[in-house]
């Protein structure tokens, strides 16, 4: 169910970046930041392509244990696709774009350690649906969150439709991406689109936090559980449900079950070694 991933046995060399900045801290958290803060944080083809490797070496790194994605400078998250680079496309060409941001995302949901959105102003669009590709989003008060593609003629492309019915249902997903408005953190919240909503000031410590609770726990199990999670949502609930018994079972040959479940009975913190 849950791949285990390569053989670190040689220490992993973080590729360069132009538009993305990547922080690993002493807790094990990567801080991966889209740096574009002029262009309020624009996914174009570059960034698509350097989120898509950043993730992917994250994923591979023994030292991250977490993932947070989040905007340079404090006015977006991100605030959508680069408008320029699409007006500029054909019909052929921008189905291949898609396709690539589709790619990119997937490869974010897919990721067996746990990521964070830490979103701070704008995420609309592309930004948005970057956001609903992470496993959890933490925003800002001060957020505003949107699919205006419909105001430029357009509609989401990299798998907002999908995602956002997904997540906040069909009724939300409808009136979200129909109207292109943009909204405030607390009713990105009521509807379930974000998971906590803090002050600007608390956000980055709120998500730290938030990272730290979920590395406390099995790290194998954190990764299946989100494996059997997204696999889940493809398929019948019969079938989810058998995904989900196959994981508990295989789960139960690991170490990480046999330490978890004898720290308990012997009342004392367990340590995980993610095996």
């Amino acid at each position: 169910m849950y791949d285990e991933g390569p053989d670190y046995g040689e220490e992993l060399e973080a590729p360069e970046f132009e538009h993305l900045l990547l922080e690993v801290d002493d807790d094990g958290i990567a801080w991966i930041t889209v740096n574009r803060p002029k262009q309020l944080n624009a996914l174009n083809l570059e960034v698509v392509e350097e989120l898509r490797d950043c993730v992917s070496f994250c994923a591979e790194d023994p030292e991250v244990q977490a993932l947070v994605i989040r905007g340079g400078g404090d006015k977006a998250f991100v605030a959508g696709a680069d408008i320029q680079e699409l007006a500029a496309l054909g019909p052929l060409e921008a189905r291949e774009v898609s396709l690539n941001g589709q790619d990119m995302l997937a490869n974010v949901e897919s990721c067996p350690k746990p990521v964070i959105a830490c979103i701070q102003g704008y995420a609309l669009g592309g930004g948005l649906e970057l956001a609903l590709a992470c496993h959890l989003r933490v925003a800002s008060t001060e957020a505003r969150l949107g699919l205006p593609e419909t105001s430029l003629g357009l509609i989401p492309g990299y798998g907002g439709t999908a995602r956002l019915t997904r997540i906040a249902g069909v009724g939300v997903a409808r009136e979200w991406i129909l109207t292109g408005d943009a909204y405030p953190a607390e009713e990105a919240h009521r509807v379930g689109v974000v998971n906590r909503v803090v002050p600007p000031e608390r956000l980055e410590d709120e998500v730290r936090e938030l990272a730290r609770t979920i590395m406390k726990r099995g790290p194998y199990a954190v990764g299946t559980a989100l494996e059997v999670l997204r696999r889940g949502l493809e398929v019948g609930q019969s079938e989810a449900e058998n995904l989900e018994a196959d994981a508990f079972g295989m789960i139960f040959a690991t170490d990480d079950a046999r330490e978890g479940t004898s720290a308990f009975l012997e009342k004392r913190k367990p340590n995980f070694r993610g095996s």
